[in-house]
């Protein structure tokens, strides 16, 4: 498994990730591509429709997931939040890294969050 320290370069010089979650119904691993905010060592994840995003459903049910970037691939936890609060902090992350139309444009429901811990 590539170092930590990889990883962390890696997503810095990356704008999106693959994000693999397990399908809930299906039980098989489901890739897509996501954009991510690297913010110190967590990983903050928003999905695209908020709670009724699937990779976000799948999530709850299978809190077990991979990242890959650069060709390497790493299992994390997941943690899911709909604390406005938290969910709030982590738009307005979003914004400042992709710009505010992008995420406007791509982003319908902000109820809901993720974060991975990189330690």
């Amino acid at each position: 498994m590539p170092s930590l320290i990889k990883l962390k370069k890696d997503l810095d010089s990356a704008e999106e990730i693959q994000l693999s979650v397990v399908g809930r119904k299906s039980g098989h691993m489901i890739p897509r591509p996501v954009w991510f905010v690297r913010d110190e060592d967590k990983l903050l994840l928003l999905p695209g429709s908020g709670s009724k995003s699937q990779w976000y459903k799948n999530a709850s049910k299978h809190p077990k997931v991979e990242i890959s970037t650069h060709g390497d691939t790493y299992q994390l936890g997941i943690r899911l939040t709909s604390s406005p609060d938290e969910v709030k902090l982590i738009v307005d992350k979003f914004r400042e890294k992709y710009g505010a139309g992008d995420v406007k444009r791509y982003y319908e429901n902000f109820d809901a969050a993720a974060e991975m811990t990189l330690a």
